[in-house]
């Protein structure tokens, strides 16, 4: 009883901080999540053992920052593309390095820093290209979109697969997981999908919103299982204790990470153009 009243408060919490930062102003938006990225990256490399070094995780931290407010201030429409140079002169710097670093498997290093930075601060990178329009306008409907449709089929999975959950999603990496319960985080968000659809006709069509929820839910899951074998694979339960009674960033944003790329590619392809 008293971890989930610590889950529910934490979980209200964080709600209230991520609504509140999209919400209040860009520049919010901007702060936390670069902060959400840096902390990211330390988790990261936390349960990487082999890449444990401090140096280089306040490094990959740094740039991984950099690489998320530098997205930022372009598709905000603030600067140029020439404000990726320095992320660009940071990745060749990383593979220089290596030459330095005496460690019995300096390709394994590389890849463990290059994948860091495209998992922690790339996947995270492209909720800016969300937030603002082909006109740099800054709208925070999408990002709350993706948000809520997480949230709703995290809740709706957990309902239901602890009621019934028997067959298993996918055992060999995450066995507390069930197509119950994904069917019923599915049911739950295309519901709120359509009910968003019918109160609120003229922000999208019931169509865009019925597959923008199917794309959050879908990706949200494979998002969910990656991170999960990636824990799996170096035996680590959580990927930290930030946040009491669910575990680190990473497992509160892997869904957020792995969906926002395909939301991004659904709003470019059908909405926007």
């Amino acid at each position: 009883m008293k971890n989930l009243i610590t889950r529910a408060f934490t979980g209200l919490i964080f709600v209230i901080l991520i609504v509140g930062a999209i919400c209040v102003h860009p520049y919010a938006f901007l702060l936390l999540f670069v902060l959400i990225v840096g902390l990211a990256l330390w988790e990261f490399y936390g349960f990487i053992k082999n890449n444990n070094k401090l140096i280089q995780r306040i490094i990959g931290m740094l740039g991984g920052m950099y690489l998320y407010a530098a997205s930022f201030f372009y598709a905000g429409g603030y600067v140029s593309s020439c404000i990726f140079l320095p992320y660009i002169l940071f990745l060749l710097l990383i593979l220089i390095a290596g030459l330095y670093h005496k460690t019995s498997n300096p390709v394994n290093d590389w890849a463990i820093a290059l994948f860091a930075q495209f998992y922690c601060a790339g996947l995270f990178s492209s909720l800016n290209f969300i937030a603002f329009d082909s006109a740099h306008s800054y709208c925070q409907f999408y990002i709350l979109l993706i948000f809520a449709f997480v949230w709703l089929n995290d809740t709706g999975a957990y309902l239901v697969g602890t009621a019934i959950g028997k067959h298993r999603l996918f055992p060999r990496i995450s066995p507390l997981k069930s197509w119950e319960g994904f069917w019923g985080g599915f049911i739950v968000a295309i519901a709120a999908s359509q009910l968003l659809a019918w109160f609120y006709p003229e922000n999208l069509t019931w169509y865009d919103l019925l597959a923008l929820s199917v794309i959050v839910v879908v990706f949200g899951t494979f998002g969910d299982l990656i991170e999960s074998l990636m824990k799996r694979t170096y035996e680590v339960k959580d990927s930290g204790k930030l946040l009491p009674g669910h575990g680190g960033i990473l497992d509160r944003f892997d869904s957020v990470m792995f969906a926002s790329p395909a939301v991004f590619l659904y709003l470019e392809l059908f909405i926007r153009n």
